[in-house]
C-alpha cells in the first residue's frame, strides 16, 4: 500500500511540475521548424455553369465562377458572373469580373476589396464600366453561404448586391439548393437599365447529384422580378419585368 501511495504521489508531482513548466513557456532549440506552417494553395469553382430557358425571352448560357489562391488568412480572388444570350448576335456579357484581396476577419467570414468590370470584354456589343468593390463573404448560421458586395463605379454610381444559397442534403450525394439574389442601386444608370432603389429579386431552386465531390450536375427552376425604375426601363425597351424559367447545368470544382 505504501508503495502504491508513493507512486501516486510521484506521478501527481510530475504532472503538476509539467503543467507549471508549460505555463512558463518553452523555447524550442534553434533550427526547429514551427509546429504550424501555412502553405499557400488555391482552387477554382464554377458554382453555376448552366443553360437557362426562360418562359419569355431567349435562352442563355450562364456562369458563376470564383477562384482563389493564398493562405487560410490572406487570399487573392477572381470572381466572374455573366451570360451569353443565344441567337441575339452579340458576344457574352460580364455582369461582373472582379479581382479582390480577401482577409479572414472571423470564423468563416472574409472581408474583400478590389476592382471590377462590367460589360463585354471581347467586343463592343455592350456598355462598359469599371468599379471599386468592398464585400463580405462567408457562412451565416444554418450554413447559408452568403456574398454581400457594395460597388462604386468610376462615375460615382453606387450599387449593392446580396446572394445567399444553402445545400439541403437529401442523401450524401443528392441535394436541393435554394438560392436568392437581390440587387439594389442608389443611382439611376439608364445605359445599364438600372434604376434607383430596389432593382430586382431572383429566387431559384436546384436539384443536384454529386457524381464526385468535384462534379455535380443539376436541374432547377427560377423566378425573377424587376421593380421601380428598373422595371420601367425594361417596359420601355419592350421587355417583361417578371419571368420564370428552367435551368440545367453542372457545378464544377477544378
Amino acid at each position: 500500500m505504501k508503495i502504491k501511495l508513493y507512486l501516486v504521489g510521484v506521478s501527481a508531482a510530475f504532472i503538476f511540475a509539467s503543467l507549471a513548466k508549460a505555463d512558463d513557456g518553452y523555447d524550442a532549440p534553434d533550427g526547429w521548424p514551427s509546429p504550424i506552417v501555412e502553405h499557400n494553395q488555391g482552387t477554382a469553382q464554377f458554382d453555376r455553369l448552366e443553360y437557362s430557358i426562360p418562359e419569355n425571352g431567349k435562352d442563355a448560357m450562364v456562369w458563376d465562377f470564383q477562384g482563389w489562391y493564398g493562405s487560410d488568412v490572406n487570399r487573392m480572388y477572381v470572381k466572374s458572373e455573366g451570360e451569353n444570350i443565344q441567337g441575339d448576335g452579340e458576344d457574352a456579357e460580364f455582369e461582373s469580373l472582379e479581382l479582390l484581396y480577401s482577409r479572414l476577419i472571423a470564423d468563416f467570414w472574409e472581408l474583400q476589396g478590389g476592382v471590377g468590370y462590367q460589360g463585354g470584354v471581347f467586343s463592343d456589343d455592350h456598355e462598359e464600366r469599371t468599379y471599386g468593390v468592398v464585400g463580405l463573404q462567408g457562412v451565416m448560421p444554418y450554413e447559408i453561404e452568403t456574398d454581400v458586395a457594395l460597388q462604386v463605379s468610376d462615375e460615382g454610381d453606387v450599387s449593392a448586391s446580396f446572394e445567399g444559397e444553402y445545400d439541403f442534403r437529401l442523401t450524401q450525394r443528392l441535394y436541393v439548393q435554394p438560392r436568392t439574389e437581390i440587387a439594389m442601386a442608389a443611382n439611376e444608370v439608364k445605359e445599364f437599365g438600372v434604376g434607383e432603389g430596389l432593382n430586382s429579386v431572383r429566387v431559384g431552386m436546384r436539384l443536384g447529384y454529386e457524381v464526385t465531390r468535384r462534379v455535380a450536375p443539376y436541374v432547377g427552376a427560377y423566378w425573377e422580378k424587376e421593380y421601380g425604375d428598373t422595371a420601367d426601363f425594361s417596359r420601355a425597351g419592350g421587355d417583361r419585368t417578371e419571368d420564370t424559367g428552367v435551368v440545367a447545368g453542372v457545378r464544377l470544382i477544378l
